[in-house]
């Protein structure tokens, strides 16, 4: 082989080399610009709240800008879609819930999006709390008890949600189905709604989010007779869980899941989990959170991918089991 001959591979060679350099550059890099970060609610509410607060941190430690992009509408599925159809690139994320995208498909005709094929979820970032609430003057102080009384006068107790077929309502029906308690269910537009008439024994039960109701637990208006999360929750310590009320498998909790679009690359959602988990992990934004009733989560990516397929069929079964079709 002549010199020149060699000297032009060597040449190619390195020039290839050269090539391959950015690509490689690039993956170690990311972020290499600002991250857009989707809230699928208004700005004020939970979910906005979380997604803020989590990506100002985040921000720092990736040394990137997030923007928070709100788009609501439509139980969340309006964001929901935006993040499904954006570029996997890690530049588009979204911290929605696990729970209000299980309930979607069943209520919203046409979904253009699919929980299980179209998001990967990288982190539980935190729960709701949510309580077992009574009006003061029902005669029941546990849950046994409440459970005792709808059976005993079934469809005489009226129940209070924010809504046909968001979780409140479907917390009653889980509750029906797993007790045999029959109540009335009654659907306003919102908590707010509907607070006044719990707390003046115009109907008498409700499954909801404790945190609107802290000051009225507080006061005696309303009682809290259980929590619906696993353990007990720091708001309400002396509440004890449905397990230990006598109802064990009952769990629900409002969500709050750092989600990306189906194909980000492995070692983008490696990073996020780890540097999200560090976020979570600091004591200020934990009590921060738990201000507003929201406790913290986290865990390895493993554990939020086993459960989201486990409440996707919670309430799929809910929902199926109870016949419970859009209006």
């Amino acid at each position: 082989m002549s010199t020149s001959t060699l000297s032009r591979r060597r040449l190619m060679t390195a020039s290839a080399f050269t090539l391959a350099l950015p690509t490689a550059a690039g993956a170690q890099a990311w972020p290499a610009k600002q991250i857009r970060m989707i809230a699928p609610y208004p700005p004020g509410g939970g979910v906005d709240t979380v997604t803020r607060a989590f990506s100002e941190k985040v921000a720092a430690r990736i040394g990137q800008p997030i923007v928070v992009d709100n788009q609501p509408g439509a139980g969340g599925t309006i964001g929901g879609a935006a993040l499904a159809r954006s570029t996997p690139d890690g530049y588009t994320f979204m911290v929605g819930s696990m729970v209000d995208y299980s309930i979607a498909p069943y209520f919203h005709q046409n979904l253009s999006f699919d929980m299980a094929k179209d998001f990967m979820p990288i982190l539980e970032i935190a729960n709701g709390t949510i309580g077992v609430l009574v009006t003061q003057s029902l005669p029941a102080a546990s849950v046994q008890e409440l459970v005792a009384l709808a059976k005993a006068k079934p469809g005489q107790l009226s129940y209070a949600s924010s809504g046909f077929g968001g979780l409140i309502h479907l917390n009653y029906e889980m509750l029906k189905q797993m007790t045999g308690a029959e109540m009335t269910h009654v659907p306003y537009k919102g908590t707010s709604f509907f607070q006044a008439d719990l707390y003046e024994n115009r109907v008498q039960v409700s499954i909801d989010n404790v945190l609107a109701h802290l000051p009225h637990i507080a006061s005696g208006k309303v009682r809290c007779l259980a929590v619906t999360s696993k353990t007990r929750s720091p708001l309400l310590p002396d509440v004890p869980t449905m397990a230990e009320a006598g109802v064990p498998g009952f769990e629900s909790a409002t969500n709050y899941t750092l989600f990306a679009p189906k194909g980000v690359s492995p070692e983008i959602v490696s990073r996020l989990n780890q540097v999200g988990n560090e976020v979570i992990g600091e004591a200020e934004l934990r009590e921060r959170m738990l201000k507003l009733g929201i406790v913290i989560a986290g865990g390895p990516q493993a554990e939020v991918l086993a459960k989201m397929s486990a409440e996707m069929k919670r309430w799929a079964d809910v929902i199926v089991k109870g016949n419970i079709k859009p209006t």
